[in-house]
C-alpha cells in the first residue's frame, strides 16, 4: 500500500470512530533525515493514530503473534507493519528488516514496552519499562543523522471495549508469550479524545556511535533509553490531563 493512502485511511478509520486527535510540538520532528519513532503503546489504535498525526506512513514492528493469527496478519501487513519472528530468531530479524526499512527512507516506528500494557487495562499516564532493543538498532544501524523521536499518546478520554478474542486463545498461536497463559479476554481501548505529544528528539552523531563501539556502550544504550522514557512520561503528565 501507498505511504499517501495508508495516511488517507488512517486519517479516515479516526474520523470514522470519532475519535479527535490533537498534535502539540510538532516543530520537533525531523524533515529531513531518517527517523525510529519511540512511543508509548495501549491501543491497537497508537499505529494508525501516530500515522495520522506525523503525517507519513509509519512501518511499525509488531509482536509475533500478529503474524500468526488470520485477519489480524493480513490487516497489519497491509499497513506496513512487520510481525517479529519466533524468539530464537527475533532479535537479528528486527534489527536487519528495521536497518533496510531506514535504508531506503521509510520511518520505523517501535513500542519499546512491548506486549504487557496491551493486555493489561493501565492507566493513560503510566509507562511501564522500556526493552532496550530500538537503542541497540539506533546505534549500530549504518545511517548517518538518524533521530529517535519519542512520542507520547496522552488518552483524554476514552472507553474500554471486550473483544471478544480470550488471552487463552492467543497462546496458540504464541506459545512463547508467557502474558497469553491466562483467563480472560484481551482488552480493546478506543480514544474518543487524545493528545499526541512530540518529544525531543535524540540524534545518533558519529560521536555516539564510537561510543557504542566501545568501552562506553552500556552507558550510551542506557542513556538513549532513559531519554525516550523520560520524555514520554514527562508528556503524558501534561496530556492525559
Amino acid at each position: 500500500m501507498s505511504s499517501d493512502r495508508t495516511l488517507l485511511i488512517s486519517r479516515c478509520f479516526l474520523a470514522t470512530l470519532g475519535t479527535q486527535m490533537f498534535l502539540h510540538h510538532e516543530h520537533r520532528m525531523p524533515r529531513d533525515s531518517p527517523v525510529l519513532v519511540v512511543s508509548n503503546h495501549r491501543s491497537f489504535l497508537d499505529p494508525v493514530l501516530l500515522t495520522a498525526a506525523l503525517g507519513r506512513s509509519i512501518r511499525f514492528a509488531c509482536h509475533h503473534y500478529m503474524g500468526q493469527v488470520p485477519v489480524i496478519r493480513e490487516v497489519v501487513t497491509t499497513f506496513g507493519a512487520f510481525p517479529l519472528e519466533a524468539p530464537e530468531q527475533r532479535q537479528q530479524h528486527f534489527f536487519s528488516q528495521a536497518t533496510a526499512l531506514l535504508q531506503a527512507g521509510e520511518m520505523v516506528g517501535v513500542f519499546p514496552e512491548g506486549a504487557e500494557p496491551m493486555v493489561k487495562v493501565t492507566q493513560p499516564n503510566a509507562v511501564g519499562k522500556f526493552q532496550r532493543g530500538f537503542a541497540h538498532l539506533a546505534l549500530r544501524a549504518p545511517l548517518r543523522d538518524l533521530a529517535v523521536l519519542p512520542v507520547a499518546i496522552g488518552s483524554i478520554e476514552e472507553k474500554s471495549v471486550r473483544s471478544g478474542v480470550p488471552l487463552k486463545l492467543l497462546s496458540l498461536f504464541d506459545p512463547s508469550e508467557p502474558l497469553f497463559d491466562r483467563a480472560g479476554w484481551h482488552p480493546v481501548i478506543v480514544y474518543q479524545r487524545v493528545n499526541v505529544l512530540i518529544g525531543r528528539p535524540y540524534w545518533i552523531t558519529v560521536d555516539r556511535q564510537q561510543q557504542y563501539r566501545g568501552k562506553k556502550a552500556k552507558a550510551v544504550v542506557a542513556e538513549l533509553t532513559e531519554h525516550c522514557q523520560g520524555e514520554i512520561a514527562q508528556l503524558l503528565q501534561r496530556g492525559c490531563l
